[in-house]
């Protein structure tokens, strides 16, 4: 092996530092505290979070029942939150909801017999745990977990329910629910009823849940000697009016995420509990026709600490419609106090109140709760009791109790909470129900998550997003279902472009922001990072199939390797399947792909599929068997090949069709053909990133981004168990960002193409 000169040791050495203090950040240092926490000092009794030995939380607190979560966008956060609050009204069990990344596991075996322990689990991306359930994923399907006492059968004393969500359009569909399920079972804990699995491929979600809890709490009720009671509303949070204090009073919070924002001293890091601000530089219409929209914009990120990679997602955080949150404050009879200003406190001690407070109706309405999303059955039955007069009670009765009704008159249509009780109470206002129940309810308002299509090499501090506006007209209902985010966007791209007063299909919004924060054209924004990447090395072939808005990352990828072939590196042949209604209506990006084409020359090719302009429909499934020999070709070369679009219909053809190419072209049973896919899967080389669900991002404390530079041309591992890694080269160097790349590259020691070599490494 070459030998290190004192450059390198230095160098090496800074590095390793800064990798040590990557996986310690949060830990040992720079660790960030619940960003509103402090908004609950005065109202919230809780000490929630002071253990992360779940026996003892649940012994100080006298629960008997935990419900722990694995969830991404909320759903199973929201299933277990229901569960506690049915197990405590119907069943008198002490219930306590819990987010798995919250509590160690190695003492699960000491919890006794008479308690409960139930799993909700979302499996998220290729089969795998949400970002919170992974400790405990890699805890419980260990090879040995080591429990707090040594036992050959260490859960044989835990009683557990498990219930799992998941999409058949995945591979691995509910996953997460089964592994878990199978370990705990190897393990000797006894479940409790079957293991429920929710489809929200199939759009039966919420009818799975319903029809899997009810038989669910009769087993539980059987082995645990519990006795039904008639369930009645039991609060979990405490709503209380500040006379003393007014929308204008400085410590109010009009829709702020935390304290920093409220006090206007917003800083990093920007996440998931904290968003950057960000100023929209650039927007514009993709579409050429007046129906439908299409739009890119540019968002700034240079004023943050943010950074992305090419194939990450940004999340938009969304304000609901003005028009949504009037027909929700009028039907509770809330219009004359939408500004009056409340504390909510937390009524149990371990519940968390979602939102920081004092605040208003309004601000709780238009920035914190789903009030556009389809209600839920359930919520339904829960909110009879406190119905305007008794014709309507016994609607909403009805329509809690039977599914078939429910969908002939609510979930068809996709009716909110607000046009649903306007309807079944003729409306009438719901002036009795107490408004704790919509923030126990109705899920929290969730940032949207879209794919950036631009490349991190060609503008760092710019993130391109594609989205197409939802404006989608449902028969048997009057106004179109419109998305909350997407038009959201499209308001602020009217007001970008000259109009003063946008009105988006009739909707407004407050863009604007609480207290003018939002103020010219900003919007609230972090970046979740993903692992659908281009090869590291640049001149491995790529096969891109993209058709409508799942071509946004694939603009990204195609800027990048055109940004490296004008740099003079060898850039694979990338092949660009995408399709669209018509040339002339909806091609986006049209006159971009010939840019690119100029800058790699025969290296790219893109193949168009326009359904809706021939006699018969043609779609990228099709294209990509009339190129088979070429597909096949490259496939054999180890290309790697990117789908991202439709699940339900568009990537399954694709599978398909891939399996058929390769039996077709190697003179191999189908069957076989279909297992070369599933492991080409399974090694990265074929990745699927779906529109509506991006894949699952890189987990912060098992991943660390390196850059792999290969600078002598002899095979030396040097680096054995501890980092999975052979490394090709006599000289190595590991970088945690392109900052140490840079200096590298700008001092003679590798290429533009070494400092781009990126690699997702599980540590």
């Amino acid at each position: 092996m070459a030998q290190l000169d004192t450059l390198d040791i230095i160098v090496l050495a800074a590095i390793l530092v800064g990798t040590v203090a990557y996986f310690t950040k949060g830990k040992v240092w720079g660790i960030t505290k619940d960003p509103y926490a402090n908004a609950f000092a005065n109202t919230n009794g809780a000490k929630a979070g002071k253990t992360r030995n779940i026996l003892e939380k649940m012994e100080e607190s006298g629960k008997n029942c935990v419900i722990f979560y694995g969830s991404q966008t909320g759903t199973a956060e929201d299933y277990a939150s229901r569960l506690a609050k049915e197990g405590k009204s119907r069943f008198g069990l002490e219930t306590m909801v819990a987010d798995l990344e919250d509590y160690d596991f190695d003492n699960l075996d000491a919890i006794p017999s008479d308690k409960v322990v139930m799993f909700v689990l979302a499996t998220y991306g290729e089969g795998e745990p949400t970002d919170n359930a992974v400790d405990f994923y890699e805890f419980i399907t260990g090879e040995d977990p080591a429990f707090s006492e040594s036992s050959e059968a260490p859960l044989q004393n835990l009683n557990y329910v498990a219930f799992g969500l998941g999409n058949n359009t995945y591979e691995h569909y509910n996953s997460m629910v089964r592994n878990v399920n199978k370990a705990l079972e190897k393990l000797g804990a006894k479940r409790i009823g079957e293991a429920g699995e929710g489809d929200d491929g199939a759009g039966t979600m919420e009818e799975d849940f319903l029809a899997w809890k009810d038989p669910m709490w009769a087993a539980l009720a059987e082995k645990m000697g519990l006795e039904e009671r008639e369930a009645v509303y039991e609060p979990i949070f405490g709503i209380t009016e500040r006379e003393g204090l007014t929308k204008d009073s400085p410590e109010v919070y009009l829709g702020e995420p935390n304290k920093m924002h409220l006090e206007g001293t917003a800083k990093g890091p920007f996440n998931a509990h904290n968003p950057y601000i960000a100023p929209i530089v650039d927007s514009k219409e993709l579409f050429s026709v007046k129906d439908r929209n299409c739009l890119h914009m540019e968002v700034d990120i240079s004023g943050s600490n943010l950074t992305y990679q090419t194939g990450d997602h940004i999340a938009i955080w969304p304000t609901n419609a003005g028009h949504e949150v009037d027909l929700l404050l009028g039907i509770l009879g809330l219009e004359d106090k939408r500004d009056t200003v409340i504390s909510v406190k937390a009524l149990e001690p371990t519940a968390k109140v979602p939102f920081p407070t004092p605040t208003t109706y309004d601000a709780i309405i238009r920035y914190h709760l789903e009030i556009g999303a389809p209600v839920s059955r359930q919520f339904l039955g829960t909110l009879a009791a406190f119905a305007p007069d008794e014709a309507t009670k016994a609607e909403m009765t009805r329509l809690g109790n039977d599914k078939d009704y429910f969908q002939d008159k609510v979930s068809k249509n996709h009716y909110n909470i607000s046009r649903t009780l306007g309807l079944v109470s003729n409306g009438q206002k719901w002036t009795n129900v107490p408004f704790s129940a919509f923030i126990e309810g109705l899920t929290k308002l969730q940032p949207r998550y879209y794919s950036i299509s631009s490349s991190s090499l060609v503008q760092p501090k710019k993130i391109s997003i594609t989205a197409v506006v939802e404006n989608q007209l449902i028969p048997g209902r009057a106004d179109p279902f419109k998305g909350v985010a997407t038009n959201y966007l499209l308001a602020l791209k009217q007001k970008q472009n000259g109009d003063s007063n946008p009105e988006p299909f009739g909707l407004t919004y407050e863009l604007h922001g609480p207290r003018n924060k939002y103020d010219g054209i900003h919007v609230p924004v972090h970046v979740r990072h993903s692992n659908f990447k281009l090869p590291s090395d640049p001149s491995k072939p790529i096969i891109l199939i993209g058709p409508g808005t799942g071509v946004a990352p694939f603009r990204g990828f195609v800027q990048e390797r055109a940004k490296l072939a004008e740099s003079g590196e060898n850039v694979g042949r990338t092949l660009l399947f995408f399709g669209c209604r018509k040339r002339n209506e909806d091609f986006m990006y049209e006159s971009e792909w010939e840019d690119y084409k100029k800058a790699l020359g025969d290296k790219f090719e893109m193949i168009t599929a326009f359904s809706r302009e021939g006699p018969k429909k043609v779609y990228v499934q099709h294209r990509l068997k009339e190129r088979a020999e070429e597909v096949n070709e490259l496939l054999e070369k180890k290309a790697y090949l990117y789908v991202c679009g439709d699940a339900a219909n568009m990537a399954r053809e694709v599978n398909t069709v891939l399996a058929q190419i390769i039996a077709e072209k190697r003179g191999i049973p189908e069957t076989k053909a279909e297992e070369i896919v599933k492991n080409m899967r399974a090694s990265n080389q074929y990745q699927v990133s779906y529109t509506n669900t991006p894949l699952k991002p890189t987990h912060s404390t098992v991943h660390l981004r390196l850059a792999i530079l290969y600078l002598l041309p002899r095979v030396v591992s040097i680096l054995e168990t501890s980092m999975l890694i052979d490394i090709i080269g006599g000289r190595l160097v590991i970088m945690a960002d392109y900052t140490a790349a840079c200096y590298f590259s700008m001092h003679g020691r590798v290429s533009v193409a070494d400092r781009l070599c990126i690699e997702e490494i599980r540590c």
